[in-house]
């Protein structure tokens, strides 16, 4: 008896701490500021010139439930929330039998967010899963219930979900994908659409229409379930035949990777609230040169035939602040949204070279340097040998100098300046320009065995094109809150790295690859392309059995553009040409009309006129002649300096 008693005292207190608990919260929440509900996915980007390129959810895009199909309602409760006139944020049950489900399956097959839950998510910018995120989310889960009805809640949901192709909010997306107001929606239009929010980039129709109609089953499987709809409605619905707009059937511009790129780096940067409803929206200044970007669009489209399944990736950068001026991550968002320009890593082939001759420049280089030619095979300490080859086993069986062995993409010559540095120094100058992928410490690596990011290699080239100067690759220059607070200013920071003068040698040894003084026993890479090009710029291709890219750059623009398969399918070749000549238009048309200007000479540099092939300095007698550039007191001779004897010494023959 006494127990009894102990017990019931105890549950009635406990009774009584969570009933003051609740009112406590109750109170406190009813009496602290109250959430602007209508502020989420308020986001607005502007270009370069300060003009609106996309806007999420806005007063003007948002309506009233009335104004909402009764189908999409429908769909939408009873698939994400059919308790939801019932809970007052959380529903208990549905969490208790999610947590038996997949505690059971061993694998998260099913979610039990209520409806509130999911709003409250979207007023935060990020989607992390930390503890503190969870508590915040509950909170507001609570602000959410306390302060407004559920009318309110349904209302703003609906106003702010993600639909895909960068449509927030039903109106956004009625309006995109049927040409229609949310209230017309019937029932096969309103199913289809409710499916996409689970996972936009698989559920669009546009992107994967049989997985969209499976997921429109499912919903519609659940209408009838609850006694919404009847079994022949559902199949009359399932059967219809879906009219798309022809806003949506277009390849949708890629501009849609650049904004993804823009909320992605959004999320990183410190000094923007994650929570968005406490601020007035935001307006996000970008570096997007829209002239630039459209131009890199049509060039991709024209350069690529339509029925291929090559992919590309394609930035270009202002080389002075690292802003990002256009970008494409891809040939279509509508088929695949997956940015490879920030979410991609690919082997980057013999783009990697160029930062190896810095590297040996500044170890006492020079551009008339020589090594020898040939087939070789490497042995190292330990016995194992290594057997690079140029490519179509190319060699001229003679030494040449190392503005002939950027010229050709010599991979033998790269392989023994290498080895006769060591890696460090290869890894040491790329990481100082910006190169954040690891790079292992192996003979291969300067012929782009590694994998690095498209936007880190424009980053790193960025540094030649600015003569020496580290540069953070960005999109985002700006952003304010919706009183035009600033809340975040980019800084442009340039950190000096390498020495000018070095780096003016370099970029003129890179103007090789398109220059007919170079023919001999091989043709320079990107010569197809010399009588296009109306301008100066240092250029280097990069080729791998699955990847092609191409980079080059002057004083205004550093460009970048990689093109290859998803699943690392080969490449033929016809399809390496591919980046050359969307790199080639891209840069032509950035520079058209714009005066030809080069890199001025420093004063402890000198230009000799040499044999372009040998290095060594010109004669009357030589057939061709060519200015290149030398620190002052190393200028070449008539002999030849070859540095296969010192490799020899260093154990690799």
């Amino acid at each position: 008896m006494r127990l009894i008693k102990k017990i019931i005292k105890s549950s009635f207190i406990i009774l009584c701490l969570s009933f003051i608990l609740n009112i406590s919260i109750f109170v406190y929440i009813k009496n602290s500021p109250k959430l602007k509900i209508n502020n989420s996915n308020k986001i607005s980007l502007y270009d370069k010139d300060g003009k609106l390129f996309f806007q999420g959810s806005n007063n003007k895009a948002w309506i009233s439930l009335n104004n909402i199909s009764k189908n999409v309602i429908n769909s939408t409760l009873y698939t994400e929330d059919k308790n939801f006139y019932n809970h007052h944020g959380f529903d208990i049950l549905r969490i208790l039998k999610a947590s038996f489900i997949n505690l059971t399956s061993g694998s998260t097959r099913q979610g039990a967010s209520t409806i509130s839950q999911q709003y409250a998510k979207n007023l935060f910018l990020d989607f992390d899963k930390t503890w503190k995120r969870k508590w915040d989310e509950m909170w507001y889960t609570l602000k959410l219930e306390i302060n407004y009805s559920k009318k309110d809640i349904l209302e703003g949901y609906f106003n702010t979900i993600n639909y895909g192709h960068g449509m927030y909010g039903i109106e956004n997306a009625s309006k995109f994908y049927f040409n229609k107001n949310a209230k017309n929606l019937d029932l096969a239009e309103a199913s289809i659409l409710t499916g996409i929010p689970k996972s936009p980039s698989n559920y669009s129709p546009i992107i994967n229409y049989k997985l969209a109609k499976k997921r429109q089953l499912e919903i519609l499987n659940l209408l009838v379930k609850n006694g919404v709809i009847s079994k022949e409605e559902r199949d009359n619905a399932y059967d219809e035949k879906l009219v798309f707009s022809n806003s949506s059937k277009e390849e949708l511009n890629s501009i849609m990777y650049y904004q993804d790129a823009v909320i992605k780096e959004l999320k990183n940067i410190k000094e923007i609230p994650k929570d968005i409803s406490t601020i007035r929206g935001l307006k996000i200044y970008t570096n997007l040169d829209r002239n630039a970007q459209s131009n890199l669009e049509e060039n991709i489209k024209n350069s690529i035939p339509e029925e291929s399944k090559i992919e590309t990736a394609a930035v270009m950068m202002n080389p002075n602040t690292g802003g990002i001026i256009a970008l494409v991550g891809g040939r279509n968002y509508n088929r695949s949204s997956f940015n490879r320009v920030t979410d991609s890593k690919r082997q980057v082939g013999s783009t990697m070279k160029p930062y190896l001759y810095y590297a040996a420049l500044e170890n006492g280089f020079t551009s008339s340097s020589a090594f020898t030619s040939e087939a070789t095979t490497f042995t190292f300490s330990d016995k194992n040998t290594y057997s690079p080859h140029n490519y179509n086993n190319t060699y001229g069986n003679k030494p040449i100098s190392m503005a002939t062995a950027i010229a050709y993409s010599e991979n033998i010559y790269a392989v023994k300046t290498n080895l006769f540095l060591g890696s460090d120094a290869l890894i040491n100058v790329a990481k100082r320009v910006g190169i954040t992928s690891k790079l292992d410490d192996v003979a291969s690596l300067p012929l782009g065995t590694k994998e690095i990011s498209i936007s880190e290699m424009a980053a790193g080239y960025s540094a030649f094109a600015n003569l020496g100067y580290k540069v953070i690759p960005h999109v985002i220059e700006k952003v304010e809150d919706g009183n035009g607070k600033i809340l975040y200013q980019n800084s442009d920071t340039k950190t000096p790295v390498l020495n000018s003068s070095l780096v003016f040698i370099l970029n003129n040894m890179l103007t090789a690859t398109y220059d007919p003084d170079y023919i001999d026993y091989n043709y320079p890479t990107a010569i197809g392309i010399a009588n296009k090009l109306t301008h100066k710029y240092g250029l280097k291709s990069g080729t791998t059995n699955s990847d092609n890219w191409n980079i080059g750059f002057n004083k205004d623009i550093c460009t970048a553009v990689w093109i290859g398969y998803d699943n690392n399918q080969s490449l033929n070749t016809k399809e390496y040409k591919y980046s050359q000549n969307i790199w080639m238009m891209s840069v032509e048309n950035y520079e058209k009309n714009k005066k030809d200007e080069w890199y001025e000479i420093p004063k402890n540099v000198t230009g000799v006129v040499v044999e372009p092939i040998s290095g060594v300095v010109a004669t009357e007698a030589s057939p061709k002649k060519k200015v290149m550039y030398f620190i002052n007191g190393t200028e070449p001779t008539n002999s030849i300096q070859v540095f296969d004897q010192k490799l020899d010494e260093k154990s690799a023959t």
